[in-house]
C-alpha cells in the first residue's frame, strides 16, 4: 500500500510539472508561445447594477438549495485525496504557506478589504460599554465597585459571585451565609443567632476567604463589635445584627434569596450585526486572529509538526479516526463569523461562540425579520438543513471559523401563502437594518 501511494504521488507530481522541453534548451531560453502583445484601446467595463446583483445572488441561493448532498468518496478516491493533502502539506513545509487546504491562521493585512470584523468584542451588562477581550474583567470589576454607592447589597452580591472564580467554594460560602440568615428568621428571639464570631472555624474557612462577604454582612445590617467570650480573658470580634435590621425580617429573607439566585456578571459576546447588499463575495471570509484559540505562531508550529508526520498519516484511517481528528481541528476556534443569505440576496452577518447552539442563530435571524413569527429554515452548503431543535454546537456542525448559510421559508408556509394568491415579501429585514445596509467589498 505504501508503495502504491508513492507511485500515485510521483504520477501527480509528474503531471503537474507542465510541458517538457529539450535537454539542450535551458528554461530561460524557451520563448513563450502566442502572439506578440498588441496595443489596443480598451474601454472600462461597467459593473453590474444592483438589480443584476440581487437577481444573481437569488439564483445562486436557489441553486445551492437544489444541490444534493455530496456522496462520500470511494476507497480509491479517498486514497487520492489523502495523497493530495499530503502533497499540499509538503508544499507548506517547502515555503508555500498559502497552499490550498492549509489551516494556518489568516493574518490581517494592511488594506485588507474582506476583514469585515475588526476583532471579537463584548458588551458589559452593567454599563453597556463595548469591550475587547482583554478589557472585560477589569471593566466589570470597576463597574461593580462603582455600584456600591447606589445599592451596596446588590453590589456585594455581584462581587461575591463575580470576583471569586472557584464556583464550588462560592456555593459553599453562600449556603453558609443563607444558613446564618435562616437561623435569625426562624429564631428571632434567640440572641445567639444574631451574632457571628469572626474567628469561628466555619466562618474563616467558608466565608472570610471570599471577596465581598464582609461588604454583604455590613450592607444587610450587621455591625462589627468586640464582645466578651465566656471562659476567655480578652474579647473577640463579632458581627452583630443591628436593631433596625431585626425589625425588618422580610428584608433579610429577600437579601438571602437574592444571594442564592445570583449569577456571576459576565460580558456578553457582541454580535456585531451587519447587513450587506447582494454580492458575489458572500462566501469569502477573512477573520481576525481573535477567532482562534491558538495564536498564529502556535497554529503554524502545529501545521509544521503535522507536515513532518505526513508519511505516518498516509495510511488509511477508519471513520472514527477521521471524525476524532476533525473534532480536534474544530476545537481550535473560539468564535465563528456567520452570514445568512436571504431570498433577495441580502446578507445578514453576526459573530457567535463556536460552542453556541444552532438555536442561537435562529434567534439572531428572527430578531432581524419584519415578520418574526413566520417559520423558516436555514441551510448549510450542499442543502443540509440545520434544525433549530437539534442540540448541536456550531463547531460540531463544521460551521467554524466562518460559514455562509441560506435562508428559506418553511415549505408548508410558502405553499399556504401562494395558495392564497400572494407572494412572500421581497424585503424581509426590519427597516432600521435596511437603512444601514452596506456594500460587501
Amino acid at each position: 500500500m505504501k508503495k502504491f501511494l508513492q507511485e500515485i504521488k510521483a504520477d501527480i507530481k509528474f503531471k503537474g510539472a507542465g510541458p517538457g522541453q529539450k535537454l539542450t534548451e535551458s528554461a530561460g531560453e524557451k520563448a513563450p508561445k502566442g502572439k506578440p502583445n498588441q496595443l489596443a484601446l480598451q474601454h472600462p467595463r461597467q459593473g453590474p447594477t444592483d438589480e443584476a446583483q440581487m437577481a444573481a445572488a437569488a439564483a445562486l441561493a436557489r441553486l445551492e438549495q437544489r444541490q444534493p448532498r455530496a456522496r462520500g468518496p470511494v476507497s480509491q478516491d479517498s486514497i487520492r485525496n489523502q495523497v493530495r493533502k499530503e502533497l499540499q502539506a509538503e508544499a507548506t513545509v517547502g515555503g508555500s504557506p498559502e497552499a490550498p487546504g492549509s489551516n494556518m491562521v489568516p493574518e490581517a493585512k494592511e488594506g485588507s478589504t474582506n476583514l469585515l470584523v475588526p476583532g471579537v468584542y463584548f458588551t458589559c451588562p452593567l454599563t453597556g460599554a463595548i469591550l475587547r477581550k482583554d478589557q472585560r474583567d477589569t471593566h466589570i470589576k470597576e463597574a461593580i465597585l462603582s455600584h456600591f454607592s447606589t445599592d451596596p447589597v446588590a453590589a456585594s452580591i455581584m462581587k461575591i459571585h463575580t470576583f471569586n472564580k472557584d464556583r464550588d467554594r462560592v456555593k459553599l460560602g453562600v449556603d453558609t451565609i443563607a444558613k446564618y440568615l435562616d437561623n435569625i428568621h426562624l429564631h428571632p428571639e434567640e440572641e445567639k443567632y444574631q451574632k457571628i464570631k469572626l474567628q469561628n472555624k466555619v466562618f474563616q474557612e467558608r466565608i472570610n476567604c471570599l471577596e465581598g462577604t464582609h461588604e454583604f454582612f455590613e450592607a444587610i445590617g450587621f455591625q462589627k463589635a468586640l464582645l466578651p467570650v465566656p471562659d476567655q480573658e480578652g474579647p473577640e470580634e463579632f458581627y452583630v445584627l443591628s436593631e433596625t435590621a431585626l425589625t425588618q425580617p422580610q428584608s433579610l429573607e429577600r437579601h438571602k434569596e437574592q444571594l442564592l439566585s445570583a449569577e456571576p456578571v459576565r460580558a456578553t459576546l457582541a454580535r456585531q450585526r451587519r447587513v450587506f447588499r447582494p454580492s458575489p463575495l458572500a462566501s469569502q471570509f477573512d477573520v481576525p486572529a481573535d477567532f482562534f484559540n491558538l495564536t498564529a505562531e502556535e497554529v503554524k508550529r502545529e501545521q509544521r509538526l503535522r507536515a513532518e508526520a505526513v508519511e505516518r498519516l498516509s495510511v488509511l484511517r477508519t471513520k472514527a479516526m477521521r471524525e476524532k481528528e476533525e473534532q480536534r481541528e474544530m476545537r481550535k476556534y473560539s468564535y465563528t463569523l456567520l452570514r445568512v443569505r436571504l431570498p433577495d440576496g441580502c446578507l445578514l452577518q453576526g459573530t457567535f461562540y463556536a460552542r453556541e447552539r444552532v438555536a442561537a442563530l435562529y434567534t439572531f435571524v428572527r430578531e432581524a425579520l419584519q415578520n418574526d413569527w413566520l417559520p423558516f429554515e436555514l441551510l448549510a452548503s450542499g442543502g443540509q438543513k440545520l434544525s433549530e431543535d437539534e442540540n448541536l454546537a456550531f463547531n460540531e456542525c463544521g460551521l467554524v471559523p466562518s460559514a455562509l448559510l441560506t435562508f428559506s421559508w418553511d415549505a408548508a408556509v410558502l405553499e399556504d401563502i401562494r395558495a392564497a394568491g400572494a407572494e412572500p415579501d421581497s424585503s424581509l429585514l426590519k427597516p432600521e437594518l435596511l437603512s444601514a445596509i452596506e456594500k460587501l467589498s
